[in-house]
């Protein structure tokens, strides 16, 4: 096997055939299996990465990327070519990619944001990458920051923020801190898999527990019942609300866009015990995917509330930066029949691209469909009675942790 750099923007990228991962005489053998272009067929609307040669789906099973490009601000890109030796079919080449992690300490613990078309200021991420491997992931191109691969990489190579409950104390107790939401798994989810170790979220709950500080959390993952014990009795006090993100009902669909994330029955689950617990509890649809999930905005609606969750949202499917590549080769890959549709709705809701970040449109999008779809949401969320009492979370019962050295309240 030989690597091979090249100049970003110099290379000129060329297969004929991607690699179908599923078994001879399986399912999706015969109805996702990837076609052949013997050239760009004409306005092809493939993303560049699509048509690189990816890691054999030996080594990336269980995961959702089918690549690892270089991030965007490497001077090289760089890649695994066959040298015709084989190389690339060697028992080393096909090992299973690992997760890794690394310990970092950041300098703070507390994200802030000044965007208008979210609902908080402040948020948490317990860890950078997510093993949950969500293909659509928006959070991926942050990966490039660490000089690592949106792809692959974004998902076995993650940062665990040691100490970051020590660190979350500190800055509560600064004397100028005034309490409001703070929101966890905005970015990467808090409940994946590595936290049944390291429990960074765990601890980060306890400090918000002690000091009676609001918090609303989103996740894919059901290990978020682990803590009830320390979310319901934040929630009598007005201080908690959980999110549970469910994409799709499919077990299949969610195994291969989702692949490391609970399944979606688990997660409607996670919401029945959560609900039951006194733990004011919502569903996200989201992402939607057009012409692949839009489908099920219904069902999941009706699932969740059965389940016990009284609030609900939505967000359309967003694809910054390397997300359009990542996803657009794992529709190829998985779904090459619905691929000019689900590209050609998304640049409609776009404004013929295929996103924009501006503030108040990056998460609904516009255009006719993108409004019929919000309109079907709102309809049925209306019909079964969500988002009618949404109470807000109290920071009027907020108690400063106190500095080491620093003087106690009397009262």
């Amino acid at each position: 096997m030989l690597g091979r750099a090249s100049d970003k923007g110099k290379a000129k990228a060329m297969i004929l055939r991607a690699p179908n991962p599923w078994p001879e005489g399986s399912d999706y053998d015969q109805d996702h299996a990837t076609p052949c272009f013997a050239e760009d067929p004409p306005h092809d609307d493939r993303p560049g990465e699509a048509r690189r040669p990816k890691i054999p789906p030996e080594r990336r099973a269980g995961r959702g990327a089918a690549s690892n490009r270089s991030g965007r601000y490497e001077p090289k890109a760089r890649e695994a070519v066959d040298d015709g030796w084989g190389a690339l079919e060697t028992e080393e080449a096909l090992t299973p990619l690992r997760t890794e992690v690394t310990f970092e300490r950041p300098k703070t613990i507390i994200t802030r944001n000044d965007s208008p078309d979210i609902p908080f200021d402040r948020s948490i991420n317990p860890y950078r990458g997510c093993e949950h491997g969500c293909v659509y992931c928006y959070a991926r191109p942050t990966h490039a920051y660490m000089g690592l691969s949106p792809g692959l990489d974004f998902e076995t190579r993650l940062f665990v923020k040691e100490g970051a409950a020590a660190m979350l104390e500190h800055e509560l107790s600064a004397p100028n801190y005034t309490p409001k939401v703070i929101a966890i798994g905005t970015n990467t989810d808090p409940y994946q898999p590595i936290e049944r170790r390291h429990r960074i979220m765990r601890d980060v709950l306890e400090v918000l527990s002690k000091a009676n500080h609001p918090v609303g959390i989103t996740t894919k993952s059901a290990l978020c019942t682990r803590d009830i014990d320390l979310l319901a009795p934040m929630a009598a006090k007005g201080l908690v609300r959980v999110g549970l993100s469910i994409t799709t009902l499919d077990r299949r669909l969610a195994r291969g866009m989702e692949p490391r994330a609970s399944t979606p029955d688990r997660r409607l689950e996670a919401i029945r015990q959560l609900s039951e617990a006194g733990i004011p509890t919502s569903v996200m649809v989201a992402p939607i995917i057009p012409g692949v999930t839009d489908s099920e905005i219904e069902a999941i609606l009706e699932r969740a509330h059965e389940a016990g969750a009284r609030s609900a949202g939505y967000v359309m499917l967003r694809l910054p930066l390397e997300v359009q590549d990542i996803f657009g080769e794992w529709l190829l890959e998985n779904a090459p029949d619905k691929y000019r549709r689900v590209m050609s709705l998304m640049r409609s809701m776009r404004e013929g691209k295929l996103y924009d970040s501006t503030f108040g449109k990056r998460m609904t999008g516009t255009g006719a469909y993108a409004g019929i779809t919000g309109r079907r949401f709102e309809a049925a969320a209306q019909r079964l009675g969500f988002n009618e009492n949404r109470a807000r979370l109290r920071t009027d019962l907020f108690i400063q942790p106190v500095r080491p050295g620093g003087q106690m309240s009397l009262f």
